[in-house]
């Protein structure tokens, strides 16, 4: 199949089946007599294939993975990416029929079922332009706040989203306050000034005020995107010391939603992997850790372990991964779902309740972007043509979250095949998901399960997906 795909053709693949692993959520599970199973490797994507039997195990099976559902870990929110002010304005240049044929794949329960999402408050590097909701010379009152450069574009988006899904989850971001609140007087670069934290919260609050009187209500923030990056001022970015962080929580941000009776919750950290041990300090402090609901973390520097090690020293605290995304100059742009796959199964490996990737969409070039990244879009759409192209990311996160259910439990799964990464989930209706990435050649590989099993092959550089009952 062509990378890039029209709609018509996503249409005549489905019909064929190669595309119709996309309504699993609206199937009932499988007999417990077998297994489906959909694969992305080589032309194929997302292809259903010949179920899978379940039979009687056999002692000292090669490629074995074992699953014990009684051993259940975090519950899942669930997957998506981006809502930035660029992927909305990309979003927004298809024609409306297209753009609800789109819609519809990615975030209906019965297509892809995206069911988190992030966007951004205020101006990120992938805007057209930098701006904030309260921008001129200090307003420690609001009097000038508004949402309206998000009427245009970003909020019919997000309202279209939730339409085909009304239980997407939306975590909101700042990259940078208002300017007239930082040390440099704008949103490029620069670090926080603690005397602006009561105005910042009061600038929270009516933000998530003003959405929900949108139609477009915000589930969880974070305090700031990436706290620990200042991009040299090339960009919307704010540095907050690891004080400034709990402090503001502590003694603004979680007074001030308690006091407005606001009930979104506050996440910190939304930055990389190696920033594990400012998490645990600021989980240490109980005036803050009883406002702080979990973790949001990056991906691009450090390991997925610690996200475990501060998920063991603060069990109660939830965690959330919550950015990463493709280069669209990589020549693997297109087809890197295996290594996205075992990207997310270890992420999932490690307690995160949520997997929401960068950009939803963007152009062929990456654009609208005002930063320095060449990020590409979880969908490119051409800026002349607009003809639709999926990335690798995407039909990885087509294998998770088509099929994994917000409530599913991750259960334990436990084998070592070579190149292969696997992590498995029962959802609240009882059925199982496995979901497995080879990076590698060719293999077969071994399910087992309530002492019995279920074979199957692995194509190389491979993603494959396992749904139904655990043969008991």
């Amino acid at each position: 199949m062509d990378s890039t795909t029209t709609r018509r053709d996503w249409m005549r693949l489905a019909s064929a089946g190669a595309a119709g692993a996309l309504q699993l959520g609206a199937q009932s599970a499988p007999p417990s007599g077998a297994l489906e199973m959909r694969v992305t490797a080589g032309a194929q994507r997302f292809a259903a294939q010949p179920p899978v039997p379940w039979e009687m195990m056999r002692e000292g099976a090669a490629n074995a993975i074992r699953l014990a559902p009684s051993s259940q870990y975090q519950e899942m929110v669930g997957f998506g990416a981006a809502f930035t002010d660029a992927a909305c304005w990309t979003f927004n240049q298809l024609a409306e029929d297209a753009q609800q044929q789109l819609f519809h794949e990615l975030f209906h329960p019965s297509q892809l079922g995206l069911g988190a999402g992030r966007l951004c408050i205020g101006s990120s590097d992938y805007s057209r332009s930098v701006y904030s909701f309260d921008d001129g010379p200090p307003d420690p009152d609001m009097q000038r706040f508004s949402i309206d450069h998000d009427r245009a574009y970003i909020l019919p988006i997000l309202r279209l989203a939730r339409q085909m899904n009304p239980d997407l989850f939306l975590l909101g971001s700042p990259w940078s306050p208002p300017g007239w609140m930082k040390d440099n007087g704008t949103m490029l670069g620069g670090t926080m000034r603690k005397q602006s934290f009561p105005a910042y919260a009061r600038y929270f609050v009516k933000f998530l005020q003003a959405y929900r009187e949108a139609g477009v209500p915000v589930n969880a923030v974070s305090v700031q995107n990436e706290v620990d990056a200042e991009q040299e001022g090339h960009m919307p970015a704010c540095l907050w010391s690891q004080e400034q962080e709990w402090q503001f929580v502590g003694d603004h941000l979680g007074p001030a939603f308690a006091r407005d009776k606001i009930d979104t919750k506050i996440w910190i950290i939304d930055h990389n992997y190696d920033l594990w041990g400012r998490a645990l300090d600021i989980l240490a402090k109980p005036e803050v850790n009883r406002y702080i609901d979990g973790v949001a973390w990056h991906g691009y520097v450090g390991d997925p372990s610690s996200m475990t090690r501060v998920h063991d020293a603060y069990p109660a605290k939830h965690t959330y991964w919550t950015e990463g995304g493709p280069d669209f100059t990589q020549p693997d742009y297109l087809t890197d779902w295996a290594k996205w796959g075992a990207t997310f199964a270890e992420i999932l490996r490690n307690w995160a309740r949520s997997i929401i990737g960068w950009n939803l969409a963007l152009d062929e070039k990456g654009k609208p972007n005002i930063g320095p990244f060449p990020c590409g879009g979880m969908v490119q759409i051409d800026s002349v043509t607009k003809a639709i192209t999926r990335s690798g990311q995407y039909w990885a996160l087509a294998h998770y979250s088509s099929a994994i259910r917000r409530g599913a439990r991750r259960i334990a799964s436990q084998g070592e095949i070579e190149k292969v990464s696997h992590v498995a989930f029962v959802n609240p209706d009882g059925g199982a998901v496995i979901v497995l990435a080879n990076q590698g050649a060719e293999k077969d590989a071994v399910i087992e399960a309530h002492g019995r099993a279920a074979r199957i092959h692995l194509p190389p550089d491979s993603l494959v997906t396992l749904t139904g009952r655990l043969g008991a």
